[in-house]
């Protein structure tokens, strides 16, 4: 059975950092791109960040470009999303999903994803 776990959420002050972890099992893990998204209360999902296959190509929503970093161990089965600087408006529950089919462009993101997480809390305090 697929399966993703998200860990390293938490409580952090304003300007302070996270590494989120996404643990997969149950499927070849680097023939799947892997996503992070986050929902904040009242709001919809949103894509936060993509990484390839291979780990070679990365994206990145513009609200967190140049403070988040997506990486991926695929002898560990995890990809991690170190986070800093922090702000209150990251405060939301982190998903990550794993998706295999490519889309077209040769984007960091799948045409769609398979598997997702439960999500992990990440709240920043102002």
């Amino acid at each position: 059975e697929a399966q993703l776990v998200e860990s390293g959420g938490g409580l952090v002050q304003a300007g302070g950092s996270l590494r989120l972890s996404c643990a997969a099992s149950g499927f070849t893990f680097d023939d799947y791109y892997i996503g992070w998204f986050r929902q904040a209360p009242g709001k919809e999902r949103e894509g936060v960040s993509c990484i390839s296959k291979s780990g070679g190509k990365t994206y990145y929503a513009d609200p967190v470009k140049g403070r988040f970093t997506v990486s991926r161990d695929n002898a560990k089965n995890t990809v991690y999303l170190q986070m800093n600087s922090l702000k209150p408006e990251d405060t939301a529950v982190y998903y990550c999903a794993a998706g295999s089919t490519d889309s077209s462009g040769g984007s960091a993101c799948p045409a769609w994803y398979d598997y997702w997480g439960q999500g992990t809390q990440v709240t920043v305090s102002s």
